[in-house]
């Protein structure tokens, strides 16, 4: 179950469900959206955090993305909902729903194509709303956690303090990754990536970082207890991990 840290966010979730909902009874579009991402991993129980987008990988034609779109802009319409902004060529929204002027009020809608080859997908009960998804599985979706901290960087300069606090999570529930998916996005196997990534959170991750990111998305006492281990511990959990391949290795 995803928590809500605020009394306010209630509002965004109930609004995302209902996307989602309307998206898993629609035959076409639940079969051509794979789930992913923070909102999907917290509604599975994978993560214990507060997620605001509805990610997915688009498994359809590419030549079918007018018609995906489209079966998109009819659910927004049928709720009231206004296209702030979306991309000319792919399947990205950002929607407006009515909320107080100070509140949260605005949901992305992402889908990345084409698949990475090494991705693998389940179908999955999503309980909260007693839908049925295909999602990603929880190995794919740790790898692709791990290599989206650096591939945010290199394509938009930022870096994200969710994609650290996923990682520790996953690390500190057992979660295994999928090495395929890593060596298909990065390039490198497992034990090269994870310690270019160490170096990178070790020399460029702040608590600033953490914190202007974390801070919505975690009830107040996680947040002040995470913020002042996340960093130390994630790179110390990557090194450990390292440390174990090269003795599987040897």
């Amino acid at each position: 179950m995803m928590i809500v840290p605020n009394k306010k966010d209630a509002i965004h979730k109930a609004w995302l469900y209902r996307i989602l909902e309307a998206i898993a009874d629609d035959r076409y579009l639940a079969g051509v959206l794979y789930f992913k991402g923070g909102t999907c991993a917290s509604m599975l129980g994978w993560l214990d955090r507060f997620s605001v987008d509805l990610d997915f990988d688009y498994a359809g034609d590419t030549s079918d993305i007018e018609k995906t779109r489209a079966a998109l802009e009819n659910i927004f319409a049928k709720f009231g909902l206004s296209i702030k902004d979306k991309s000319k060529r792919g399947i990205q929204y950002f929607l407006r729903y009515d909320n107080a002027e100070s509140e949260r009020k605005i949901i992305k809608i992402d889908a990345s194509f084409p698949l990475f080859r090494a991705s693998k997908y389940a179908p999955a009960r999503l309980l909260e709303i007693d839908r049925i998804f295909t999602c990603q599985t929880k190995e794919t979706m740790f790898a692709h956690k791990l290599a989206a901290v650096t591939d945010r960087f290199h394509k938009t300069g930022s870096i994200a303090g969710r994609d650290i606090y996923d990682i520790h999570h996953f690390f500190m529930h057992g979660a295994q990754y999928d090495a395929d998916v890593i060596a298909e996005r990065t390039g490198m196997d497992a034990k090269q990536f994870l310690a270019t990534l160490a170096d990178f959170i070790e020399k460029e991750v702040t608590e600033k970082i953490i914190s202007e990111d974390l801070n919505a998305l975690l009830p107040r006492a996680a947040f002040a207890l995470m913020r002042t281990v996340l960093k130390r511990e994630t790179v110390g959990l990557l090194r450990d991990e390292i440390k174990r391949l090269e003795r599987s290795h040897s």
